[in-house]
């Protein structure tokens, strides 16, 4: 996807040979293409938040990170603010969380996104598979809408 720098960096994550657990990539594509001519949007998709990203988010002004929860129920949509924290038992080298990943970039770069927020999607299946379940497939809609006007929002507050 982009690699220019940007105001406002989408970081997704998931799986996309898990059904459920690709909405991650595939929003990270819809606000691609949506975006493609604002500079100041970069967006970048991964099966997982790994360390190597810290340095992406402390260049950000706004991190928009998306992922899908099987805590939350099926087809829920959550906006939610992300503060830095560290686990309690050191930082996985693999995997991090957004918070785990804020925290890394306060740690090397001393430097984090103004607004860091995280859109959770709940997960209906995360069987093996190409195909969203249906509770995904029906808050699709409503999921881009909310992306959309949270990038829009985003851009805003960090043109001035």
């Amino acid at each position: 996807m982009s690699h220019a720098p940007g105001r406002c960096l989408i970081l997704a994550c998931g799986n996309t040979l898990r059904s459920d657990d690709g909405v991650g990539p595939w929003l990270a594509n819809w606000a691609y293409e949506r975006f493609a001519c604002e500079p100041g949007v970069r967006v970048l998709s991964r099966q997982q938040w790994t360390p190597e990203l810290a340095e992406d988010t402390a260049r950000a002004q706004s991190v928009l990170f998306i992922d899908c929860s099987v805590e939350s129920p099926a087809g829920s949509l959550r906006l939610v603010s992300v503060e830095p924290s560290t686990t309690g038992q050191g930082l996985s080298t693999h995997h991090l969380g957004a918070p785990e990943l804020l925290a890394l970039s306060v740690e090397l770069y001393n430097s984090m996104p103004h607004d860091a927020l995280l859109l959770i999607i709940g997960a209906g299946s995360m069987e093996l598979g190409e195909q969203f379940s249906s509770s995904m497939e029906a808050v699709l809609p409503e999921a881009c809408h909310l992306l959309e006007e949270t990038i829009l929002r985003l851009l805003a507050g960090s043109a001035g």
